[in-house]
């Protein structure tokens, strides 16, 4: 175990927090003596290398997190691969050249399981990074997420800096957008079965063949876990964030059917593409640094669901 970093009176920007990362870190915070800086849309464009700069410069945090992206399912990645690429890109370097030329103490980059290669072994290892080709369907977002990882990787071994990144498993929970179109599966599933519930439907039809495999992590479990990294990790090599429960798609259609209360038929129209065949990960180092997920995936679905509830 690294020397311990205490979080207690610190200066936290969380780049993100109005999503569905950033939302959990600030709930996850409330329980340390911190200051926590934010930025809405309206008032700083992560996009911007001069902006992010002035900001970093007056507010001198602490501790920094990047968990701000452009993000969204496999239609909006496969539609939108200049969006994906260059604001996930912009926003990750911006954040870490202003973090480590003005002297922020620690900074935490988060990551994507999806930016391991496509068929890289299961469970996935940290070392499988770049070892094959990505999925086409998320093909942009990752590059942008690898890049940002190996930036931040460089600047803390040339300039001896406490920066380093997580790669969470497929997240869900309170707080995510709840649609087909910008969603990931979990929130999107849920709002098409809650939809069909009201209007009985007899049947929905969803994307794929349902047989590709998923870890899922509870949203409030992963931000728990990624205060614990910031306190116990001194690397600079990237760290799987993992844990949860795997899952195929056809099995995570049915709970989320069973959660909601549709009682009608499940279709699945396997001319719709699949996306990545099987994305789990490694937990080996997350584990020997004495993390463990709390939220088991049926609590976290009807969890998940009542958040749901309210919004509608």
């Amino acid at each position: 175990m690294s020397k311990f970093f205490d979080l207690n009176n610190k200066k936290v920007f969380i780049a993100g927090h109005t999503g569905l990362v950033g939302k959990a870190l600030t709930r996850a915070f409330a329980y340390f003596n911190v200051e926590i800086i934010t930025a809405n849309k309206s008032n700083l464009d992560l996009r911007a290398q001069a902006d992010v700069w002035e900001f970093i410069a007056e507010k001198k945090p602490d501790v920094v997190i990047c968990a701000a992206a452009k993000v969204g399912g496999i239609e909006a990645n496969r539609t939108q691969p200049v969006e994906f690429l260059y604001d996930n890109l912009m926003i990750a370097t911006n954040l870490i050249r202003s973090c480590a030329e003005l002297g922020v103490e620690r900074f935490l980059n988060l990551a994507s399981n999806c930016f391991y290669p496509r068929l890289a072994e299961q469970p996935i290892q940290e070392a499988s990074l770049l070892t094959g080709p990505l999925e086409p369907t998320n093909e942009a977002y990752a590059i942008a997420k690898v890049a940002a990882t190996k930036l931040t990787e460089y600047y803390a071994r040339q300039y001896d800096l406490k920066y380093f990144t997580l790669v969470p498993t497929s997240l869900y929970g309170p707080g995510d957008h709840f649609n087909d179109k910008r969603g990931h599966v979990i929130p999107a599933l849920l709002n098409r079965f809650h939809k069909a519930k009201l209007d009985e439907r007899g049947e929905v039809t969803l994307w794929g063949s349902g047989e590709p495999t998923r870890e899922f992590l509870y949203v409030d479990d992963a931000a728990k876990g990624m205060l614990h990294f910031l306190q116990h990790y001194e690397g600079v090599e990237p760290v799987n964030l993992c844990g949860g429960e795997i899952i195929s798609i056809k099995e995570l259609g049915s709970a989320i059917a069973a959660v909601t209360g549709y009682s009608g038929k499940i279709l699945w129209d396997s001319s719709k593409p699949d996306g990545m065949p099987h994305k789990s990960l490694d937990k080996t180092l997350c584990q020997q640094f004495k993390w463990r997920p709390e939220v088991d995936l049926t609590t976290g679905l009807t969890m998940t669901y009542q958040d749901y509830l309210k919004q509608c």
